[in-house]
Parts: structure tokens; sequence; C-alpha cells
């Protein structure tokens, strides 16, 4: 986590907001990360520098399939932590209507660089879309503010799950899966 995404989830664990690490209740609808989004609509992809893996996406065509979307950056240590769960999702899944697009979003000047993060996509497996966010467009335009971030879009593009960190892996899986009407 970098001190960025830290000194925001400090202040997200000292208000409440996130009750699973803070051991309080939610206090209503608003009130779990988790659901902070839901049945928003998924914005676009914009400001994107490069794509890997794919030609340009963007939401509307993707509608009719599950999307988790990944912020990301190689040189997050908590980034890199998630990926292995990320892509084994998406190797499961895909064939199922999934569609993982990471959105790689570097904190630090070196990892703008398109050669590293291809290498980075290499040295990982990553083999799904992958948008290179430089200039934090998109990252803006979702309202992100961690590394790393998973949201899950359902087939009508609305957010209905969004979590910041490492962890909840098992509640990821579940809520493809049940968007996809498949048994993990």
């Amino acid at each position: 986590m970098s001190l960025r995404s830290f000194a925001g989830a400090v202040l997200l664990i000292a208000s409440g907001i996130v009750p699973a690490l803070s051991a309080e209740a939610p206090r209503g609808a608003n009130a779990p990360f988790d659901v902070a989004a839901a049945q928003a609509t998924a914005p676009n992809f914009v400001g994107i520098t490069n794509w890997f893996n794919s030609p340009p996406l963007d939401i509307a065509s993707l509608r009719g399939k599950v999307v988790l979307v990944d912020f990301w950056t190689y040189g997050c240590v908590n980034c890199v932590n998630t990926l292995p769960h990320v892509t084994a999702l998406y190797r499961k899944y895909k064939d199922r209507g999934l569609v993982v697009v990471g959105v790689h979003t570097p904190e630090f000047p070196f990892e703008r660089s398109a050669g590293n993060v291809k290498a980075a996509l290499t040295r990982h497996g990553i083999t799904y879309p992958v948008a290179q966010d430089n200039d934090s467009k998109t990252w803006n335009a979702y309202r992100n503010q961690y590394w790393p971030a998973q949201y899950i879009v359902d087939q009508n593009g609305k957010i209905v799950f969004q979590h910041a960190g490492e962890g909840q892996y098992e509640e990821i899986e579940r809520t493809v899966a049940r968007l996809l009407g498949a048994n993990s």
C-alpha cells in the first residue's frame, strides 16, 4: 500500500467507514465501503495512454458481461499480492462472461513507462486487458483513492461491489459467480 493509500486507509479506519477493520457495525446502507458506489453506473475508461492485451475497450460495449475493474500499479506490493487472485479469477470465469480490466495507474514516475508495464504483465502472467492510466483520468472518474481497488460491474453497467486493499477474495469470487449464474 502506498503512503497516499495508507493515509487514506487510516482515515477510513479511524472514521469507522471500514467496519471490517474497525470492528464497528455498519451504520445504515451507505456505511460499508464495499457498497459505497453500489448501483452507480460505471464510468468509462478515459484518458488511457495505452491498452495492453486488447484493443481499446469502453464500458458501454461491455454491457451483458460482468466486469472486474482492478486498479493497480506494478510498484505496489499490495497490488502485486492481489494479482494471483485476479488472474486466477479471470482464468476461471473468462469463458463464462467475466471481463477483467486492469487499470494501471502509476504512483511513481518510473511506473509511467509502457515498457515497464509490459514487462510487469509478462512477469505476472497477466493476459487480460490492461489500460495504462498515466494521467489518472479513469482513476478520477471512479473516484478511486487506493491501490489496489476492485470494482465489480454487473451486466447492466452498474457497480455492485467495491473493495480496496488486499483480501475479500472469496467474496469477490462469490459476487462474480452469482452475477454469472455460475457455481464457483
